[in-house]
Parts: C-alpha cells; structure tokens; sequence
C-alpha cells in the first residue's frame, strides 16, 4: 500500500515543465489504430491510464514500444486486429471509449464493457452512439456492454451533437475520418485536446477544417499514414501548479505551456492575490504567505471556454483559506467535489449541494488523514495539505498518478515537503 505525507507550510521556489496533456496522449494513442505508417508521440507521461492503454492496445493486437520518453505505435493489418475490448481495461479508464471507432473502422466490429474511470456522477456515451449510428454503425446494447458493427464503410453525415461532449467529438472526429465523403459536426467541442487531435490526424494526412469553432468539417477516406508528433503541454497539470503555490505561497515559473491554455484559471488565481507575470509560452506566479489570499468568488464549470471542469477541485483547494464565502458549480459533473469531505477532515467548512461546493472561507486548515476520492479531487487534496498545520496524510493515491506522474515528486522539488510511503501489507 502506499501513501502520501505532506508537511504544510513550506513555501514553492523553482520552474517546472508540465508533461504532455494526458487528455491528449489517450485519443491520440487511439488515433493510431487509423494509421497505415508508424507513429510516434514524444513525451508522453508515465501515467497509470497510459500503461492501461498501451495494454488495451496490445489486447486488441497493435503493436506498441516505448523509446525512452517516447511512445510510438506500429502498422498492423485488419486481420492481426480484434475488436473485443477486455473488460478490466474497459473499467480501469473512461478514455477506453476511444478505441470505438478506430476498431469499428478498422475490423468491421467492436464490443466495449462500459468504460470505467473516477466516479464522477453518470457520463453517458449516448452521443458517441448516436453519432455512429448516425454515420451506419448498428448498435447493440447488452447488459453492461455495447457492441457496433457495420456493413460496409461508413458515411458522410451532418450531425449535431446534444451537448458539446469533448470525448464524443473525438470519437465522432475519428469515424468520419474513415466515412464515405464528407462528414459535417455541428455543436462540437471547442478544448485545445480536441484541437491537438485535428492536428495529430491532418499531420497523418486527413482533411479537417473547423478546430476550436463550433462546427467541425471533415473530408473522409483520406490514407492516414503515420507521423512523429509532439502533444500538447497539461494545461491541467500547469493549473495544479497554480494552485499549490496560491495555496502554499512562493515563486514558480511554468514554462513551456502557453498561459491561453489554461488562462481562466490564472485569471482565477489573479483575482484572488496571486501576481502573475504572463509570456507567450510560460507565467510565473508569486504569492506572499502573509497576506490572504481574496475570496467571494462565484464560478462556473463547463465547456471551453469557460473555467475547465478539471481545475474546479483545485480551484476549491485555494478558496478555503480565502477571505470570504465562495461557491463553485460544475455544470458537466454530478459528483465532481466528492474531495468536500477530505476538507472538512482538514477543518474547512464547506458544503456539497448537488452540483455546487459552497466554501465558507477563512479556513485554519490542520492536518489530517484523508483519501482521494479521485484524480483531481486527490491533486485538491495535496494542494491543500500544503497550506495546512502538521502533516497530512493522504490515502490511496493510485488515483493521482492515473493523471500525473510523480506530482509528490515534482512538487517537492519546488520546496513542498511531500513524499510517497510505501507500507507493508500484513500478511
């Protein structure tokens, strides 16, 4: 077993580099079940949702090396491919609804035990499906799988998606790809990951128009081959960064990642007291310990543009030792706080009311045993044990490490006194 210890109070100094985007390196991994030539992604973290999609790719039978920090993926014939998805990799990640339409294009079939992932509240795949059905795929529900198959290459649509699902527009950006003629998606998502994912494609030679727009417009049957590529920067990582210095207080810079990126949530920090000294790929962020940091913020998760989902713990994490009540409504996640408990076991008063965290602010935060609840409730869960008294510690931490891969490291090497405790298991 292991755990997380953090002795708050010690004050951030140094420059770090987020990691590739993992909400990249997942599709574009997916992505590469279209290609006809190797790829490779440089940089790609050392994530558990990575080693769990290299695993489901070699399940289905491509063929993946690591070349020190890169990741590169080898061309396999329809025939050495299999559309059966296995269930543990299906429910270890929710980005295994990915492998959709790449396996559908590429074996005529595939069958997905519903994916898997943080326990955020129902995240249905109703539009990946709707659109796939739309495009000529037949879906078959059963129990807790979903199997499509087609008869044929699929076709060109004009489609219009419910809401603006980014995992959907991947799914439905990677289908057309492979259709017959041309594919129009209309009230799509607007996120840098779904741009990065049009840029991956048209590099491997597919004919994409409409990123970061509401409307996506894609000529299909174009010969995807294969490309070496670079991933974007974690703008959530680079936010999780924000929040530890906000919460801990010192100087850091982050470098190599555009502040656009991830600029409602440095607008956040701004409004709360954290100077921000803004460049074209990188910001540094001061925060004096001394003086309190600025609540009575009121903010609103939802869909690119507007403050990402991915930040509301973190941005929680700040605002319980900020002057003045807060609250915080995430519009796309039912259980997106489920970190409230772990602050109040560190003494913040905050309450959870269906979507919305309400936080009361002013908090003298003490150390405590918690446990993460998830991937970025847990990342909350360390930023605010930097700020509190004595040391934290925190339980099953595997969560964090599906999105970072040694945040207790990379922090401590800003100064944070925080490391992982491996400890045996009786018996």
């Amino acid at each position: 077993m292991q755990t997380i210890t953090i002795t708050g109070g010690q004050t951030l100094r140094g420059t770090i580099r987020p990691a590739a985007a993992k909400n990249s390196v997942l599709p574009l991994l997916a992505a590469t079940l279209l290609c006809s030539g190797p790829c490779c992604l440089r940089s790609a973290p050392e994530l558990s949702d990575v080693d769990t999609s290299l695993a489901l790719l070699q399940a289905v039978g491509a063929k993946t090396v690591r070349h020190g920090p890169d990741l590169c993926t080898l061309p396999v014939s329809a025939q050495e491919l299999c559309g059966e998805i296995p269930a543990p990799l299906a429910g270890a990640m929710r980005s295994s609804v990915f492998y959709l339409a790449p396996l559908l294009c590429r074996t005529g079939a595939v069958r997905l035990p519903l994916p898997g992932g943080c326990r955020l509240g129902p995240r249905p795949v109703d539009i990946h499906l709707a659109g796939l059905a739309a495009m000529g795929a037949r879906v078959e529900l059963e129990g807790d799988a979903v199997t499509l198959r087609r008869f044929g290459p699929l076709q060109g649509v004009d489609f219009t998606l419910r809401l603006p699902s980014v995992g959907a527009t991947m799914t439905l950006i990677m289908a057309a790809c492979c259709a017959m003629g041309t594919t129009v998606l209309r009230g799509v998502a607007c996120e840098p990951e779904v741009c990065d994912l049009v840029h991956f494609l048209r590099s491997c030679g597919a004919q994409i128009t409409g990123e970061g727009t509401p409307v996506l417009v894609v000529q299909g049957r174009r010969a995807l081959g294969g490309v070496t590529y670079q991933p974007m920067p974690d703008r959530i990582a680079a936010s999780t960064y924000g929040a530890a210095v906000a919460a801990a207080g010192g100087q850091i810079t982050v470098t190599d990642c555009a502040p656009a990126y991830y600029r409602a949530f440095l607008q956040f920090l701004q409004e709360c007291g954290v100077e921000i000294f803004w460049q074209e790929q990188a910001a540094t962020l001061y925060r004096d310990p001394t003086v309190p940091l600025r609540g009575g913020r009121h903010l609103y998760a939802n869909a690119w543009p507007a403050f990402a989902t991915d930040t509301a713990p973190l941005a929680a994490a700040v605002l319980l030792q900020a002057e003045g009540a807060s609250e915080i409504y995430d519009h796309l996640f039912a259980n997106r706080f489920a970190c409230a408990a772990g602050f109040a076991a560190m003494g913040a008063a905050c309450t959870v009311r269906g979507r919305m965290l309400q936080i009361a602010g002013s908090a003298h935060l003490e150390a405590a045993e918690v446990q993460a609840p998830d991937l970025r409730g847990g990342a909350a869960l360390l930023v605010a044990a930097l700020a509190a008294e004595g040391t934290t510690i925190l339980r099953d931490p595997g969560h964090i490490r599906r999105g970072y891969a040694d945040l207790p490291a990379e922090l401590a090497g800003l100064g944070a006194q925080c490391a992982v405790q491996r400890q045996r298991v009786p018996g």
